[in-house]
């Protein structure tokens, strides 16, 4: 009796109760991830998901009646359901996406963006279709749907393991490895910051996989999922209906003086996303 009442002292209280009690909400985010989570040239946090998490932290003081600390904790990739299971971090908003066997492990909420699988590689790359990749060196992260679509579409090719994006791109500068797969919004995004740029290329042209970016949050949490969908709902229906706050937000992460650019097809995908994932709940009331 003594071991079961001292191993779940954690797990046996709610996200919300947490959040209530310490006045903190920790989320798991990411330093490499342009635009959605990354540091900028001061080391602070910054991106698209990382205002998707002040925003949940708004709904969640309003919601507890009382200021609410966002404190925010760099993971990389391999490391953020770990630190969901074990409560180290209450949420994680990067570029995460939605596989069935993360759903095992955590929850996930509406997606708020979508992307998909392509490579960076060299300007003078003839790589670019599956049977381009057989027996070629591309550059992946580790448990990642990025790793996955290749090994999906290209069981032969040879995969080569990075602990982080950075390592990725150095590697693929110098030689080593002939592509790396990401995101293809990450790849844009790493593209737009280097001064080099005409140097690299992002191919397919069609992305080998296509996936909705998620937040992350420990499983039987649904107060909490509940809170963490509205807001990203909320945010995304007033985007659309042109408030002028939500607009910013996109546009500095998307817009022509945004962190990058994405041109009026992809814009017109991202409202077209929103739209869909909008229609599937009520709509948000406006003032809550």
């Amino acid at each position: 009796m003594l071991v079961g009442a001292v191993s779940h002292p954690a797990s046996a209280e709610t996200v919300m109760a947490k959040i209530k009690r310490t006045g903190v909400l920790t989320a798991g985010t990411s330093k490499d991830a342009i635009p959605f989570a990354y540091t900028n040239n001061k080391g602070q946090p910054v991106g698209y998901s990382v205002e998707m998490l002040v925003l949940i932290k708004e709904q969640l003081e309003k919601e507890l009646g009382k200021k609410i600390q966002l404190k925010l904790v760099n993971l990389s990739s391999a490391e953020r359901i770990p630190n969901i299971l074990q409560r180290q971090v209450d949420i994680v908003c990067d570029a995460s996406s939605f596989t069935w066997e993360r759903d095992k492990q955590v929850d996930f909420s509406v997606s708020y963006a979508v992307t998909g699988t392509q490579m960076l590689v060299k300007k003078d790359s003839s790589l670019g279709t599956k049977e381009s990749l057989l027996g070629k060196r591309i550059g992946v992260l580790p448990q990642t749907t990025n790793e996955k679509a290749i090994r999906r579409v290209q069981p032969k090719a040879q995969l080569v393991y990075f602990k982080n994006r950075n390592e990725g791109y150095i590697a693929l500068q110098q030689g080593k490895i002939d592509a790396f797969a990401s995101d293809g919004i990450l790849a844009e995004g790493w593209l737009q910051s280097q001064k080099n740029h005409d140097a690299f290329k992002i191919v397919p042209d069609r992305p080998f996989s296509r996936e909705g970016i998620a937040c992350m949050v420990p499983e039987n949490n649904s107060k909490f999922l509940d809170s963490v969908n509205y807001s990203l709902i909320a945010f995304m229906q007033g985007f659309i209906n042109g408030n002028s706050r939500n607009v910013t937000i996109f546009d500095r992460s998307f817009g022509s003086q945004g962190t990058i650019f994405i041109n009026q097809d992809l814009r017109d995908l991202a409202i077209e996303t929103m739209q869909l994932v909008i229609e599937s709940r009520e709509e948000a009331p406006t003032g809550k």
